[in-house]
């Protein structure tokens, strides 16, 4: 039977907009009714143009946000994240990894020290344990010991995306929530992170929401694609069945606007060339 890690009930998000001395404000219906099931080790891919409500829905899956109504739950457990203070146990099993990595990084902060933080403060670890950890975890995403003490403006953004999944990775999460995580770096190097990715995927049978623009890269490494339209689940199916047959009109006109680029020849091409 499959194990169900992330499990939406007509997730809503409404915001209020006031309308000042002479307006009555209007609300703004930033997410309509969404329903998804997850299985362990799948990739969900969300797609639509900005505004649509991708980002609001990755919110409220980390746990940052509350919906206005409708049930998240993790691992069978419903969440209740209208509490001042989630269960830690609960906190650590989502992780999040933006789109600028040099954005989530402290500058002032050195690299392994930025690895060791969620130990600290979530787990409590002895010293030793921590460094030991991160150094561990460096080496999973790439990157050299002698990376430990140095500062984010001295990686490349490839590097610093790596960085950012070793954070994540470091309260071993069920859960990876990636909000364009490849989209602002380089054709090459985003093949080289989104191999980085599926491998560690399938190392900890991690769990991926992947959201993303780019549907080349979506197609690349979708489990199933969610696609959203002015807050609302507009196609929702298995990768093959939303690329060969989409069933939307929203769908078809976005897969016929969209250029792709071919992430799979760049994946096969760095691989030849490293052999």
């Amino acid at each position: 039977m499959s194990e169900i890690v992330l499990e939406t009930r007509g997730i809503t998000r409404d915001y209020h907009i006031g309308g000042g001395l002479f307006g009555a404000g209007r609300t703004i219906h930033a997410l309509k009714g969404i329903d998804l099931t997850l299985e362990k080790g799948k990739t969900l891919a969300i797609v639509g143009e900005s505004g649509c409500g991708k980002s609001t829905l990755a919110r409220i899956i980390t746990m940052i946000d509350a919906p206005t109504s409708g049930e998240l739950l993790i691992d069978g457990a419903k969440v209740d994240i209208t509490k001042k203070r989630l269960d830690s146990d609960m906190r650590r099993k989502v992780q999040i990894v933006f789109q600028n990595p040099y954005g989530s990084l402290n500058p002032r902060q050195r690299i392994g020290d930025v690895l060791m933080e969620p130990l600290i403060i979530n787990e409590n670890v002895p010293e030793a344990e921590r460094r030991e950890r991160a150094m561990a975890m460096l080496t999973k995403v790439g990157l050299q010991p002698e990376h430990f003490n140095r500062y984010p403006h001295m990686f490349s953004g490839g590097q610093r995306q790596r960085i950012a999944i070793a954070r994540a990775l470091m309260l071993n999460p069920r859960l990876l929530v990636l909000d364009e995580p490849v989209s602002a770096l380089d054709l090459s190097v985003q093949a080289q992170v989104l191999n980085l990715l599926a491998d560690l995927q399938d190392e900890f049978g991690l769990t991926f929401v992947f959201i993303s623009h780019d549907l080349s890269v979506v197609r690349y490494i979708a489990d199933e694609v969610m696609v959203m339209y002015y807050g609302e689940a507009v196609e929702y199916g298995t990768r093959d069945e939303v690329f060969q047959n989409p069933q939307h009109d929203y769908t078809k006109t976005l897969f016929a606007a969209t250029p792709r680029a071919d992430v799979e020849s760049i994946r096969k091409r760095l691989a030849a060339k490293a052999a």
